[in-house]
């Protein structure tokens, strides 16, 4: 798990120290790097037996042993491979070929962000409605509103506890990897865009 598209390009491809020319027989790579779905085929057509499983749940999902991983790749591949991911993951998904565990990811993604937008909105608004914040997220949790980000974080948010789940900028790297596919796949993404 790396950083950024860039980062597990080099470490895969670079000519003097990248892994594909070091790699075993038999051997797979599982990338849980949030990263493009193209790289992902890229790696695939290099020969190497390789999984996209980009993870969900930030530190208290990893915390908890309680990580989503969404995977991409062949199948048989991935069969092999999930033994071992379900060691460390709670809930392991096969989403299809080379890129869908990448794509599934940035579903997940714009989905976190903008519903980001919408709970920072309302945590704002109910302060100034002058609103027990705390029972509010609690009542709201349990209706139509309910998300991880509502129960997890808004308690978080109340409690100034701003410490990191997940990078800023690999959020906003994601997001830009999502408003690039949807470039390619001819959708406008405006929320996503407003969330970035």
């Amino acid at each position: 798990m790396l950083g950024y598209p860039k980062d597990v390009e080099d470490i895969i491809f670079d000519a003097t120290n990248g892994i594909s020319k070091h790699l075993r027989e038999g051997a797979i790579l599982i990338d849980h790097t949030s990263s493009s779905p193209e790289l992902a085929l890229r790696i695939k057509e290099a020969g190497i037996d390789s999984i996209d499983a980009p993870v969900s749940g930030g530190d208290i999902g990893a915390r908890n042993g309680c990580l989503v991983t969404m995977i991409g790749g062949v199948q048989e591949t991935v069969n092999r491979a999930l033994p071992i991911m379900n060691c460390y993951s709670a809930n392991c998904k096969y989403m299809g070929g080379p890129g869908a565990g990448h794509h599934t990811k940035m579903a997940n993604q714009i989905m976190i962000g903008t519903t980001m937008i919408g709970l920072c909105e309302a945590l704002l608004y109910a302060h100034k409605a002058g609103l027990k914040i705390d029972d509010m997220i609690s009542l709201l949790q349990k209706g139509a509103a309910g998300s991880f980000s509502l129960e997890k974080l808004g308690p978080r948010m109340l409690k100034r506890d701003f410490d990191p789940g997940f990078y800023v900028e690999h959020f906003v790297k994601d997001l830009g990897i999502a408003l690039d596919e949807g470039k390619r796949l001819g959708l406008a993404l405006p929320g996503t865009a407003l969330a970035q």
